[in-house]
């Protein structure tokens, strides 16, 4: 099999799936991407950049619409070259959400085409409009809407579109649902395990946290408000002040990933940390950054709490790895949480905007974390039973594109009488 892949943040949502194909020789594997660093046996990166920046004065409500067309040509190009040295890919894989699949079938128009759809924008029922604090603005509307043009482009281009969970899926117009698969990448369950034995060393300190210590922990990819951070950061006074010997690690970056950014040279953390001046105690506040996957997974085996909270939006990766590492999860009664936490059972579910019934949760947790053990004995088996990569994510990916390229509109699939991709 050829198989072509476009992301442009290697390996993105595909990291296991083109390990794997990557990893049979009988296969031939490209990508496509913008990121120069990052590399995965057998599989071979092109990298590519847009022809040009944004023109300065195009339509606010149309900058990322370009920005997609920009990346869409480039791999268009990219593919073309691939053509004339004779790749022609028997399956095709691309995250839609930054345009570089949209011309793919003008390549390659025989070519069974499968979309990664992230993210269908709502005007109400998803993010927009969940916090009743935000003053509502009629421009909302009208830009959400044209905010969808690249998903509708997907959309109309794909043979098939893959939504890593069923809440996501639902976003999407029902006339396109049909063509949508959930189907999720998947947790390594044997490499996120809990481990009585883990211990973290905090940065330009002799202190040693292990399993044994009231560690409370949150992690986003950056902290800002649409996973939770100022609630978070209002909960911990209360958390501190009831917990003398609670140490907090915080892990994230200082960007802006989704939403609103803060007002240029400030940040979320720097906002917060004004705000809560002189009402936490800093010494047990451990801001830590972006940190290593090593790092990372010591903080979830020595975590007592975690605390995660997100908008109604995507489903963030670092959940299902904080239960599969057998953590306590205190998270945000949102949709897409709900999804797969059921509050008493393996978690327990929080009001997103009240700092108090967090702190409550948090603490009566660090309390007596006993009472809550077979919480963490549920989290991991959710994810074991649904969401694990070796027995359950990948297998249904593979059975899932071997459909695909058998349906797709090039029949000749020199595959004998075995799965194409297994």
């Amino acid at each position: 099999m050829k198989i072509l892949f476009a992301h442009q943040n290697f390996p993105g949502q595909y990291l296991h799936l083109a390990r794997h194909l990557g990893a049979d020789p009988e296969h031939q594997v490209v990508f496509i991407t913008q990121r120069r660093d990052g590399q995965l046996p057998g599989v071979k990166n092109i990298v590519y950049k847009p022809s040009r920046a944004v023109t300065r004065q195009v339509h606010h409500y149309l900058r990322e619409t370009e920005v997609g067309v920009l990346n869409a040509q480039q791999v268009a190009r990219v593919a073309l070259d691939l053509k004339r040295t004779g790749f022609v890919p028997d399956i095709m894989l691309g995250h839609n959400g930054w345009g570089e699949i949209w011309y793919l079938k003008e390549v390659f128009p025989d070519t069974p085409l499968l979309g990664y759809f992230e993210f269908f924008y709502r005007s109400e029922g998803a993010d927009v409009g969940f916090d009743a604090n935000a003053a509502p603005v009629f421009d909302t509307g009208p830009r959400i809407r044209t905010k969808n043009l690249g998903n509708l482009l997907g959309l109309d281009v794909v043979n098939r579109g893959q939504c890593a969970t069923q809440w996501q899926k639902s976003l999407y117009p029902v006339r396109y649902q049909s063509i949508l698969d959930v189907v999720h990448e998947g947790i390594d369950t044997d490499l996120v395990v809990p481990n009585a034995k883990a211990w973290l060393r905090l940065p330009r300190s002799e202190v040693v946290l292990t399993c044994d210590d009231e560690v409370v922990t949150y992690v986003a990819r950056n902290l800002e408000p649409y996973r939770g951070f100022p609630s978070f950061m209002r909960s911990l006074p209360a958390i501190l002040e009831r917990r003398p010997k609670a140490q907090v690690l915080i892990v994230g970056g200082n960007e802006t990933s989704y939403g609103p950014r803060p007002p240029a040279g400030q940040s979320y953390k720097a906002q917060m940390l004004k705000e809560l001046e002189g009402a936490i105690d800093l010494s047990r506040v451990h801001f830590l950054g972006k940190v290593p996957y090593s790092t990372y997974l010591s903080i979830l085996q020595i975590s007592r709490v975690h605390v995660y909270l997100t908008y109604p939006f995507v489903l963030s990766w670092s959940m299902l790895e904080a239960m599969a590492a057998g953590c306590l999860i205190v998270a945000s009664k949102t949709q897409p949480v709900e999804e797969v936490i059921r509050d008493g059972k393996n978690g327990l579910l929080v009001d997103f905007f009240s700092p108090e019934t967090i702190s409550q949760r948090v603490v009566a947790v660090l309390e007596d974390p006993g009472a809550y053990a077979n919480l963490r004995h549920n989290a991991r088996r959710t994810i074991v039973e649904n969401y694990d990569l070796k027995t359950i994510c990948l297998p249904a990916q593979l059975r899932w594109l071997d459909k695909a390229s058998r349906e797709g509109d090039n029949v000749d699939r020199r595959l004998g009488n075995k799965p194409c991709l297994g």
